[in-house]
């Protein structure tokens, strides 16, 4: 592989971030699982944009330096959430980062201005994500900073899609079958993180931001009960906390949050603010304390009595 010249390598590992990754092997190890020993907890927790191995190939090729790249990272929250484990509950997240893939997307959306050459008919173009430049593999980082100095071939976003998304989305769908069947019903908690305050293309520009959103796509993906319950147990925490504003949840929390057939899904979206910082992108004094916190809302929510959810039990809702 050539490199750009004059550009830095990046084969430093600062903490837990590699931006020396071989792409073959991400590929070939894109996401991890961590189930606990007997799954007791009808609750599937997912973190779709918290990766940290950046292919050494892809940004080498990008007009960003690493920690800018590092914008559109929720970052850490997997680590927020690692105690849903213990208590009963699978832990789904992806190694790949945001940046470079977005599993938080159609399969498809795309930005025809990206690539070399026209995409084929089943590509979504015309999304509001894909305007903002925010499709499945992304244009811009949360700052509006555009990542490619030059256009990209087709098939190198098949190949991350078909090697990162498509087994990501294996996954998830099969822990909430596996959930589902098990349980009767199925809980997907799509954990996120947000910025302190509204970026310049935000409804909420220059506002400092709740310390968490829940977002349940205005109560269509999942049942009242729940989102409700959360909102009291978070507030209970010492958290402010609103709904659907500025996030009302993504692709994962509409596409899997189907609550006819026992399928629920409330997106989590947690301030940056309460527990790093966000101009080093390190962990500040505050993530302890909300890393317990988070367990505690965990164990709280599995507490509840959710037998009224269960409207299909032990069958299939695939």
């Amino acid at each position: 592989m050539d490199l750009v010249p004059d550009r830095p390598t990046w084969k430093a590992k600062r903490g837990n971030v590699s931006f020396d990754q071989d792409e073959r092997t991400l590929f070939e190890h894109p996401l991890l699982i961590e189930r606990p020993v007997r799954q007791t907890l009808p609750f599937v927790f997912s973190s779709p944009h918290s990766g940290r191995c950046y292919p050494l190939r892809f940004v080498s090729r990008s007009n960003l330096d690493p920690v800018t790249l590092r914008r559109s990272e929720d970052c850490f929250v997997e680590e927020l959430f690692a105690g849903v484990v213990a208590l009963g509950a699978p832990l789904l997240q992806a190694r790949f980062p945001r940046a470079y893939l977005d599993a938080n997307r159609e399969p498809y959306e795309l930005d025809p201005t990206m690539f070399a050459e026209p995409l084929p008919p089943h590509v979504n173009t015309r999304s509001l994500r894909v305007a903002g430049g925010i499709g499945t593999i992304a244009r811009v980082v949360a700052d509006s900073a555009e990542i490619y100095r030059e256009p990209l071939a087709y098939e190198e976003a098949e190949q991350r899609i078909r090697h990162l998304y498509m087994p990501f989305h294996d996954a998830l769908r099969g822990l909430l079958e596996e959930t589902h069947a098990a349980f009767g019903f199925a809980l997907l908690i799509d954990c996120h993180s947000m910025p302190s305050v509204g970026g310049p293309a935000d409804d909420d520009s220059g506002a400092n931001r709740p310390d968490i959103v829940l977002g349940d796509r205005y109560g269509t993906s999942c049942a009242s009960s729940i989102t409700a319950r959360a909102e009291s147990i978070l507030r209970d925490l010492g958290y402010s906390v609103s709904r659907n504003n500025p996030y009302a949840g993504g692709f994962n929390t509409e596409h899997y949050g189907t609550p006819p057939r026992g399928l629920h899904a409330l997106q989590i979206e947690i301030n940056r603010g309460l527990y790093m910082d966000e101009a080093r992108l390190e962990r500040s004094r505050g993530f302890p304390s909300l890393q317990k916190n988070m367990t505690a809302f965990a164990r709280a929510m599995g507490a509840e009595d959710w037998s009224a959810l269960e409207p299909e039990r032990r069958r299939s809702a695939f």
